[in-house]
């Protein structure tokens, strides 16, 4: 039998106001991230690459702003910001091990990140007079309580700047697109699932671009409030250790370097003691997955069958639909986008639970909220780009079902109401279903106008433009 070899794991002992700590030899991260690491082995969870990213974005512009306002020797402060520019390029996501499920306020993700920042600047700068460290200088002028709430906030609107809202108009195009190119197709109409008055294809998938074109009004109204940053009230919303501009000079280097517009919070107790803003977005959030899983069952309902369902629309074949019935063919794709949306309504949930827990000064919840709500962002741009790229923009309208199904819809006979009456035009539509006819057929049978005048009133394309057929 073959031996198994274990690489033995090396340690150095680093310190903090506690005490000693092993912590891996080559690991960049220090003692209280340690810490942290062994205190909450619960999911296995760790923060996206959006949120970390934040984290470096909001060290880089806290030492640049406390340099240009005299409270952090330069030296120092470039240190720290090419250190920072490290985090944000990613270089280290390895480095943050801190589980999502930790202490609420999230010192623990802000001590990690002091920790590696600090000790990536110490190896970049060996020479300063003074090694930079992480609690005096990495986190000066901040607190955990007002650094995680800025991270969630900037995390999430450059998300949705560079990702869910750019999906949501490319669905929305693709939608309008492919409504364009049927826009001469006339089809049924349906209300509680029965047939109603003919609609275009046009009329039905630009109704679906409207809906995601209003999600994308609701995030860029929600994302007002949300590109308000709580960073430069510290500890409790008053500014203790920080100087008193910080918070606008921080904003303002913030928004030059990321390209997106964030200003202080006007009220900085408002913006630490509670997550209302990352509340109100998941909301809206919730709103566009509510929109999306109608869209997605809409077209799974059009594509039934093909034989035994309505048939309407014809989905890429995209895989094997069943591991027993050979030739079956699935709407994959709505359904992943169903299941996206079912995942994002119960963040949303978790979100709003969790912002119910501020207590006074602070809310105790905020790594479950920058986990969820990030996440919600990601996989609804994902569900969007993957909707609209590999279904809405390769599925076929199957013309002659439809227009069979339209010839037979007992319910065109509501263009003749004005005509004929509410009472006869009921007596033709009974008749002509009972029968399985077509409806100008029974109508021509049980009425006295000409075929010229039943083409005129009983044209379906008529119908979808509203007022009367006349």
């Amino acid at each position: 039998m073959g031996r198994t070899s274990f690489k033995k794991i090396m340690y150095r002992i680093e310190k903090d106001s506690m005490g000693e700590v092993k912590v891996p030899e080559n690991a960049k991260y220090g003692a209280q991230t340690q810490r942290a690491s062994d205190n909450f082995p619960i999911s296995g969870i760790r923060f996206t690459r959006a949120f970390i990213k934040a984290l470096g974005i909001i060290k880089k512009n806290a030492a640049l702003a406390n340099a240009d306002l005299g409270k952090l020797d330069v030296g120092i402060s470039e240190a720290i910001q090419e250190a920072a520019q490290q985090i944000i390029d990613g270089d280290h996501d390895a480095e943050f091990i801190v589980d999502i499920f930790q202490t609420g306020s999230g010192t623990s993700s802000n001590m990690n990140t002091n920790e590696v920042v600090a000790r990536l600047a110490n190896e970049s700068f060996p020479n300063l007079q003074i090694p930079v460290h992480p609690n005096d200088h990495v986190n000066f002028g901040q607190s955990s309580n007002d650094v995680i709430p800025t991270a969630i906030r900037i995390a999430a609107v450059i998300e949705l700047k560079d990702k869910l809202i750019p999906a949501l108009q490319h669905l929305a195009m693709t939608f309008e697109h492919k409504g364009s190119e049927y826009e001469h197709v006339v089809k049924t109409g349906r209300t509680h699932l029965m047939d109603a008055m003919p609609i275009t294809i046009a009329q039905q998938f630009g109704g679906y671009a409207r809906q995601l074109r209003l999600g994308v009004d609701r995030i860029q109204d929600a994302k007002v409030r949300l590109s308000e940053l709580p960073q430069g009230g510290t500890a409790v919303g008053t500014g203790i250790n920080t100087h008193p501009n910080f918070g606008a000079e921080f904003a303002k280097n913030v928004s030059k370097q990321t390209g997106v517009s964030f200003r202080e919070a006007e009220n900085h107790f408002e913006a630490q003691a509670t997550v209302d803003a990352p509340v109100e977005m998941s909301a809206q959030l919730k709103t566009i997955a509510v929109g999306m899983m109608k869209i997605a069952n809409d077209l799974r309902w059009m594509n039934s069958g093909p034989n035994s369902g309505l048939g309407e629309i014809q989905l890429a074949a995209l895989q094997p639909g069943s591991s027993i019935m050979p030739g079956k063919v699935n709407p994959v794709i709505e359904e992943s986008v169903a299941m996206v949306c079912a995942q994002v309504m119960g963040n949303d949930l978790t979100v709003s639970v969790a912002g119910q827990s501020g207590n006074f000064e602070l809310n105790v919840m905020l790594p479950v909220v920058a986990h969820n709500l990030l996440e919600s962002i990601e996989l609804l741009a994902n569900a969007a780009n993957n909707l609209a790229d590999r279904s809405v923009s390769r599925l076929t309208i199957r013309e002659d079902i439809i227009a069979d199904k339209v010839g037979k819809n007992p319910i065109l006979v509501t263009a003749l109401n004005p005509i004929i009456g509410y009472d006869l035009a009921a007596k033709i539509a009974k008749k002509a279903y009972a029968e399985g006819r077509a409806l100008k057929e029974v109508a021509k049978e049980m009425t006295d106008l000409s075929d010229q005048d039943l083409d005129a009133a009983l044209d379906p394309m008529k119908m979808t433009r509203g007022g009367f057929t006349e």
